[in-house]
């Protein structure tokens, strides 16, 4: 019998071995010719980091652009001191009258976010009630288009006379503006479901009930996230709205007082501050949406967009 020396024995004879209770082959040596690496660790902080600098330099360098020419115009005097004022004059303002005007920022945050509340979760609903019901759809939605097209503006001092000067008014307007796109994008996402998912789930015995919870809601988060965060941002004007008709308190107030004392610092800085609440409660939104649906096609995007 010839022994070759140097020839590993086949790995049919070695699983064979090993099942005889034999000895088990030892495996390839950790870090030796042969051996395998796998690696699971996720992007690192530097990585998210520079991710997050290659998506946010180009608005920068927009606002940048954009402040350059507000304080050339200034400067330069091209535009009266009391229509344009200079970003120094505005800052000395937000400086100034910080606490009367983080009080009335704080009035218009609250009515801001308890109407986009109010509006998602009646939207939502509403949305679920006109995919499940023919009748209601029938029903519901033509009315929903007419009350959308009125003009919110001319709907406000009814709403004075109706609910007072209070919060109430301005919420109630700010969930009349935000209601109509989270409807309209959730009714879309709730239609845009596989069927053949809804198919399978009926066969397997799924109650209506879990449909929803597990494919229905899941599958529509994509198309109702993007009507939630036009919504935010709506219920913002609704409640400045309200502000203008009738109100002692609020952004909306002080952008009335600013504008009859031609106090254009004043009235800067509370248009910067209408902007920053919009801003923030968008990223808000924003940031649930990564939460809920990391996994969709348009989170997967927005990394290639950042990375190009």
């Amino acid at each position: 019998m010839t022994t070759t020396h140097g020839v590993r024995p086949a790995p049919r004879a070695r699983r064979a071995a090993a099942a005889s209770g034999g000895t088990r082959p030892e495996s390839p040596a950790r870090g030796g010719r042969g051996a395998t690496t796998v690696t699971s660790a996720g992007p690192s902080i530097g990585s998210r980091v520079l991710s997050l600098l290659s998506a946010s330099w180009r608005p920068v360098a927009v606002l940048l652009v954009l402040f350059a020419a507000w304080w050339f115009v200034a400067w330069r005097e091209m535009v009266p001191a009391y229509l344009i004022p200079s970003p120094g004059a505005v800052w000395q303002t937000m400086v100034d009258d910080w606490a009367m005007l983080l009080e009335h920022t704080w009035v218009t945050t609250m009515e801001t976010i308890i109407g986009f509340v109010l509006a998602a979760v009646i939207g939502v609903a509403t949305a679920v009630l006109l995919v499940y019901s023919k009748t209601a759809e029938k029903a519901l939605y033509p009315l929903i288009l007419f009350a959308q097209v009125i003009p919110k503006i001319a709907i406000a001092p009814i709403l004075v006379v109706w609910f007072g000067f209070g919060l109430t008014p301005k919420i109630v307007l700010a969930v009349l503006i935000a209601f109509f796109p989270v409807v309209v994008s959730a009714v879309a996402g709730l239609r845009s479901v596989d069927p053949e998912l809804l198919e399978l789930s009926a066969t397997m015995g799924a109650s209506r009930w879990k449909t929803f919870r597990k494919i229905r809601f899941p599958g529509s988060l994509p198309q109702l996230m993007s009507g939630l965060k036009v919504a935010v941002t709506l219920a913002v004007v609704g409640a400045v709205v309200g502000e203008f008709v009738g109100a002692d308190r609020g952004l909306g107030y002080i952008l009335l007082l600013a504008s009859g004392n031609l106090d254009a610092p004043l009235l800067f800085a509370d248009l910067i501050l209408m902007s920053m609440i919009g801003v923030v409660l968008f990223l808000l939104v924003e940031v649930l949406e990564r939460v809920l649906i990391p996994w969709h096609a348009s989170r997967r995007g927005n990394l290639a967009l950042a990375s190009s």
